[in-house]
């Protein structure tokens, strides 16, 4: 497990690298008044790496959390809550990911412009919640090659949140199944009523 945190932290690194650095070389040219493929390449690549990391990061927060719930045997509020709480916390990290990466793309205005926010973390964090759920807002928006983020945000959301509740279906009917096995299992054992003779 360390060695998979050590690579999406090399990720996560090389991902504020490249988007500052590649800033400067987006600055450079404008074609047709919109902006220049460079700028439009950074934002795809800054979208490849954000989506390549929350899904590593979704998987293995799945995976710790279906190792978790083992220890959690015969206390079926705990279990649950435990279930819950870890698939919600996976997304909350999810959309602060994104929203980082809207609050660094953003400070450089050949991304594109977020309309409705002041410009705070707190703001990107909001249209990447919004973005995520799909639920959307009408007072804010992203306009220019930032949408591309936005609409890849969206099917990632789509896409995480499904894999979450499919994750906690399995997991709350292998937990509720459990006890109507062992009730069945004690019924089939105990011993019935004696033979008559006869």
């Amino acid at each position: 497990m360390s060695h998979r945190l050590q690579t999406s932290s090399r990720l996560l690194a090389a991902f504020a690298a490249t988007s500052t650095a590649m800033s400067c070389v987006a600055q450079e040219a404008q074609v047709d008044g919109y902006s220049d493929w460079g700028t439009k390449a950074i934002v795809v690549a800054v979208t490849a790496s954000v989506v390549c990391f929350c899904v590593l990061l979704h998987y293995e927060g799945l995976s710790l959390l279906s190792r978790g719930l083992f220890r959690f045997e015969g206390r079926r509020r705990r279990r649950v809550l435990f279930a819950i709480f870890g698939v919600l916390s996976a997304h909350i990290v999810e959309i602060w990911i994104f929203g980082i990466a809207y609050a660094v793309l953003l400070r450089s205005p050949e991304f594109g412009m977020a309309h409705g926010l002041i410009g705070g973390v707190l703001d990107h964090v909001y249209v990447s919640a919004m973005t995520f759920t799909t639920v959307g807002s009408p007072d804010t928006y992203v306009t220019g090659p930032i949408r591309f983020l936005a609409g890849t945000e969206a099917l990632t959301g789509l896409v995480l949140i499904t894999w979450s509740a499919s994750f906690t279906f399995l997991e709350m009917e292998r937990f509720w199944r459990q006890p109507q096995a062992a009730r069945r299992f004690d019924r089939d054992q105990r011993p019935g009523p004696a033979p008559r003779p006869g």
